[in-house]
Order: C-alpha cells, then sequence, then structure tokens
C-alpha cells in the first residue's frame, strides 16, 4: 500500500474527480484546490484556493509528493474578448502561483504536471505528431491562432517556474474519454442516437483521443518514473479520422443512418451552441511518444474497445445532455 501525497490544483472537475478516485483507490491522500470547497470529490479532501494568491493552500503543498495542475476555465465556449481573457487568466495564472508557492517549501514536491493541451501542434493530416514535432503555427483556415496563443503562454509559465527541486512534466492532453457531462463521449452518443453522427466537415481531420483509465493510469506512470520529464503526449496510440470515430458511434448506439454536417452547418450550430468550430475541424494527429517509449501498455488503444467499455461500464445515475 502507498502512503503518499497528491495534490490536485483545480481538481474538482471531470478529470480532477476521476483521478481522486484512482489514486485513493491507491491508498494516496489527495486534496483537491478548489475555488469552491463542498466535499463533493470522492476519495479527497477538498481545501479553497483562489488560483491567483498565496494563502492558506501553500501548506499542504510542504511535503506532498505530487502536484497535478488541472486548472482552467473550458474552452467550449464562444471566443469573446471577455471569454479570451478568462481562459488565458484561468490557465496562467494558477501555474504562476503554484510555482512561486513551491519556492517557499522546506521540503516541495517532487513531481508537477502541469495541464496543456495536444492543441499546440500544427493542424495536420500527414504525420502524426509526437513530443520531438516542434511545428507549432496556427491554421488560419481551422481558427487555431487563439488556441496555440494560449498553450504557449500556459507552458512558459510553467517552464519559467524557478522549481530547482521539483520535476516538470507538460500535459499535452487530447481528447479524454469518461462519462461525465463534461466529456464529449456523452455528447456524441447523444448526436448518434439522434440520427445526427455523421461527419463533421470533411471528416477527415483527425481525432486524437484518450480512455479516462488510460488518463489515470499514465498519471500514475509519469509519477513514479523519475525519468520523465518535460512535455509528454497523453492520447492513445491510433487516433482516427473524425469520419471513422462517428461511425463508432453509430455503431455504438445501433443509429442506421447519420446525417452530415457542413462546415457552414456547423458554423450556424457553434454560433448558437455558444462554441467554436475549431474544436471539431482541427485534425489533431498526436501520437504519445514518450509514453510508448517508456514501456508504458494501454489499457485501450483502440476506439472500439475504449467505447465498449464506456458503454458496459455505464453509471446510472449519469444522464446524456440534452438542448437547453
Amino acid at each position: 500500500m502507498i502512503d503518499q501525497k497528491l495534490i490536485l490544483a483545480g481538481g474538482s472537475g471531470f478529470l480532477g474527480k476521476a483521478l481522486a478516485q484512482h489514486f485513493d483507490a491507491l491508498g494516496w491522500e489527495v486534496v483537491v484546490f478548489t475555488r469552491k470547497p463542498s466535499e463533493t470529490t470522492a476519495g479527497a479532501r477538498e481545501v479553497a484556493w483562489d488560483g491567483e494568491t498565496i494563502g492558506d493552500w501553500t501548506r499542504e503543498l510542504n511535503g506532498s509528493f505530487a502536484v497535478v495542475n488541472l486548472a482552467g476555465r473550458s474552452v467550449d465556449c464562444r471566443y469573446t474578448p471577455a471569454n479570451r481573457q478568462i481562459i488565458l487568466d484561468s490557465r496562467v495564472k494558477p501555474t504562476r502561483i503554484l510555482g512561486q508557492a513551491m519556492t517557499q517549501c522546506e521540503l516541495p514536491p517532487r513531481v508537477w504536471l502541469n495541464a496543456s493541451s495536444a492543441t499546440i501542434y500544427r493542424h495536420t493530416l500527414g504525420t502524426p505528431w509526437d513530443e520531438f514535432g516542434a511545428d507549432f503555427k496556427p491554421t488560419p483556415a481551422v481558427h487555431d491562432e487563439f488556441s496555440v496563443e494560449v498553450i504557449h503562454a500556459w507552458e512558459n509559465a510553467f517552464n519559467n517556474a524557478t522549481t530547482p527541486h521539483t520535476r516538470k512534466i507538460a500535459l499535452r492532453t487530447t481528447l479524454v474519454l469518461g462519462h461525465a457531462r463534461n466529456s464529449v463521449f456523452p455528447v456524441l452518443c447523444w448526436l448518434a442516437r439522434f440520427g445526427l453522427g455523421g461527419r463533421m466537415g470533411s471528416g477527415n481531420q483527425f481525432v486524437s483521443w484518450l480512455h479516462q483509465a488510460d488518463f489515470c493510469r499514465a498519471i500514475e506512470w509519469l509519477i513514479a518514473h523519475e525519468d520523465m520529464s518535460g512535455p509528454v503526449n497523453l492520447a492513445a496510440p491510433n487516433p482516427l479520422p473524425n469520419a471513422d470515430m462517428m461511425r463508432l458511434f453509430r455503431d455504438l448506439v445501433h443509429a442506421p443512418i447519420g446525417l452530415p454536417a457542413t462546415e457552414w452547418m456547423l458554423e450556424i450550430g457553434a454560433f448558437f451552441l455558444r462554441t467554436e468550430t475549431e474544436l471539431i475541424l482541427k485534425s489533431r494527429r498526436v501520437v504519445p511518444g514518450k509514453l510508448l517509449a517508456s514501456g508504458f501498455e494501454f489499457q485501450f488503444p483502440e476506439l472500439r474497445d475504449a467505447l465498449q467499455d464506456l458503454v458496459a461500464d455505464r453509471r446510472p445515475n449519469v444522464q446524456e445532455p440534452r438542448p437547453s
């Protein structure tokens, strides 16, 4: 039984709750930093923080083994000037304040894993990106300029933090599939069930994805392997085109048809749903080079198996989204 302490900064959402349950089952003490403590995170103790200023929460860092920072406003919104500033600040400010707090620790955390995004890599239909890819230019056709700018600022804040006694890993995460309402899995199931599960845009854009179980297992692996540092892609090894992904969702829910959505239809839909088409149209063909080279074995390397597991493990208290 492991007796270690894990800090989940901004860990009250989908991924934080999954990690809390995973590490609690391993025997870890789990502490969640959240703006609104309510003790709703199973397997964890919640502590108040604002993600911007030094406070009592900093005492929890001293002597902890690992910190995973997941703080950041959802990008599933319209990129208005106000929302752009919130998205940027909600990532950069918590990263900076964690770095400052660690410099005050007598016993700083041994490893700090900071959320990032695989969206940093350039839109591509060709060779997939591993961590050695360095082409981060935005692609105006898919409107990803703002996202790339945010990720650069986010990773710069992380890399510039002076933490000589703490190993650092930037988690370039892809689409994580799970049961929570803010996971895309129930949304795509709902679309497919009601005949809207056809290709989106050309359908040729690649989707990189990861089962939530492998997300948690990968975090555990990265914490345990002291030779792992720098950017790490959190993605299953087999990304696939959007059209193939939607076909698997139709098969999953036994939908006979799936109406396609052209780019102009997606633009109209995104406007009314208050989101952005970049989340759908950018081709994110990303592979987990470092994880595979280190010997990590994925429980769900293929999307079909991942989806079938999620359906078999459907929780009775999880409801699919309905139009508002």
